[in-house]
């Protein structure tokens, strides 16, 4: 019997270590929206690695990509909706702030909002400094960087930040969407990540 139980128990903890890393695997990213919680499709990306390259669409539905940056800094500010408050303020806070950086630093918002509505935000508020640009037409760039909302077809909040050479050097994932970012941490982290180069 005790040998039983010592096979038994061998092929318990055999079994959890082939498929521990499966289920580490497949676990998805859940962040808040009010009070629900909501899953993401994908994977953050990791820092220190290129970035994910993605395709999304400007105000006129023209296809524009990462590499359409290629030897800047870039600073993605991700949101859900420019209709809703702290979206907006999000984007607007981002477009006071670019002009305290060099013309190294391009600063992108990108939401699924279609390109009619960021076109008439953007005249509305007089966000005219950074590139507002669609994930509404692949959510390639939702996909790719892990902060698509499965059901709702919006992206998770975000910041991310990738430096001259295309390495990701920063993120924040808000944990509530309805929440703002941590902007010092992002600007501080861009001023010291603009310094390096």
């Amino acid at each position: 019997m005790q040998k039983y139980v010592s096979f038994l128990a061998a092929g318990c903890i055999f079994s959890l270590m082939v498929l521990s890393p499966s289920a580490i695997a497949n676990e998805k990213t859940q962040v808040m929206m009010g009070d629900k919680t909501v899953t993401l499709a994908g994977k953050l990306p990791k820092l220190e690695q290129m970035a994910p390259r993605f395709k999304v669409v400007d105000e006129q539905f023209t296809p524009i990509s990462l590499s359409d940056f290629k030897g800047k800094t870039v600073l993605i500010s991700a949101v859900p909706s420019l209709d809703t408050g702290v979206c907006a303020l999000q984007t607007k806070r981002f477009n006071s702030e670019v002009s305290h950086f060099s013309d190294d630093v391009v600063m992108l918002t990108i939401s699924t909002d279609l390109p009619f509505a960021q076109k008439r935000f953007c005249k509305v508020e007089n966000v005219d400094k950074i590139k507002v640009l669609s994930d509404s037409v692949w959510r390639d760039f939702g996909e790719k960087y892990g902060l698509l909302i499965e059901d709702y077809g919006l992206l998770a909040r975000a910041i991310f930040i990738i430096d001259a050479e295309g390495q990701l050097k920063y993120q924040e994932l808000v944990p509530n969407i309805t929440e703002h970012p941590n902007y010092d941490a992002a600007l501080e982290a861009l001023k010291s990540i603009q310094a390096q180069q």
